[in-house]
């Protein structure tokens, strides 16, 4: 039997091996052009799959303009630009790749924090501009004896967890939705979001983006953090209040800021985050290496093609299931 697989994921570096798994499958592929919901919602007419990318969105309208579709792979781990629940309402299956570059973003969020602790982009531009003066990085803390508070308790954060470890630093950790003794598993202590903000000298943020995560870091949240402390975002750039985060920075109501990830990418070229000696800004890679790359396409690709071919899939997505 022939299946049409619509593709909007452009980070496969190992196209041929996608390709097999989904042919094997009875697959054909189609390229999405325009990542639009009218551009989808055409593409999909008579399609049973799709393969997206976070930046494809996948709304209530979207699938409900289609009867044919049977699942949606989202290659990644977020799924926010999916409605789940609407595509659970018209039986179509979700997966997502929940062990995707969690070695890759807890690293990079580590690189940030590091970063940031030790004012290595100011070093660096004062020593290009013809500078050599250890003050230029003024204030600096060693990371041994802080704590870290991270803001969501899944994979990434886990695996930052073990990490941070290393370091000497206490571990705090707010999630809802994991238990405390889980978190003691990992040598973390579980607290309040309050709790998180008061207590934390570094906070590393890795939430999904929903309505009730969207803003969570507002101004209210900074006024409630350490004056020199580090925030670090490699989740979605809606869960921070970006306007919020740019006055806390230039008030002093927090010391610096490392980001992968903004509320529109690319920002404007007159975004004040590109501007400050107290924001390391990076675009949207921390998910980024070869070896995750070529995992992912894989991943998502097999179960797609199991679900096609009335098989279980080894990562569907929970829609009762609100953080991942």
């Amino acid at each position: 039997m022939s299946h049409t697989v619509v593709l909007s994921d452009n980070k496969t570096v190992d196209p041929e091996t996608q390709e097999e798994i989904l042919e094997a499958a009875g697959a054909d592929i189609e390229i999405l052009g325009e990542k639009t919901e009218e551009a989808l919602a055409e593409a999909l007419q008579g399609a049973d799959a799709l393969i997206t990318d976070a930046a494809t969105p996948v709304t209530a309208d979207v699938l409900a303009a289609t009867d044919t579709l049977d699942v949606v792979g989202r290659a990644g781990i977020g799924v926010d630009n999916v409605d789940v629940s609407a595509a659970d309402k018209h039986g179509i299956t979700v997966v997502n790749v929940p062990d995707y570059c969690l070695d890759e973003v807890s690293t990079h969020a580590l690189s940030l924090m590091l970063a940031c602790a030790r004012s290595v982009p100011r070093y660096d531009r004062a020593t290009r501009a013809g500078e050599w003066d250890w003050k230029a990085g003024r204030p600096m803390f060693r990371v041994r004896g802080k704590t870290v508070g991270l803001a969501g308790f899944g994979g990434i954060a886990r695996r930052l967890a073990s990490k941070l470890r290393t370091f000497g630093a206490d571990v705090l950790a707010y999630d809802p939705h994991v238990d405390a003794e889980t978190m003691t598993d990992y040598g973390v202590e579980k607290v309040g979001f309050d709790g998180l903000l008061a207590r934390s000298d570094y906070v590393s943020i890795h939430i999904p983006l929903f309505e009730e995560t969207r803003g969570l870091f507002d101004a209210d949240a900074f006024a409630a953090m350490k004056d020199e402390a580090i925030v670090v975002n490699t989740s979605r750039g809606g869960v921070i209040d970006e306007d919020a985060l740019i006055e806390a920075l230039e008030s002093g109501d927090i010391g610096r800021a490392g980001l992968d990830v903004l509320e529109d990418e690319p920002p404007a070229e007159d975004n004040p985050l590109l501007s400050m000696d107290d924001a390391v800004v990076t675009p949207h890679t921390a998910w980024y290496s070869e070896e995750s790359r070529r995992d992912l396409s894989r991943s998502v690709a097999r179960d797609v093609a199991a679900v096609l071919q009335g098989e279980e899939p080894k990562n569907p997505v929970d829609p009762d299931t609100p953080w991942v």
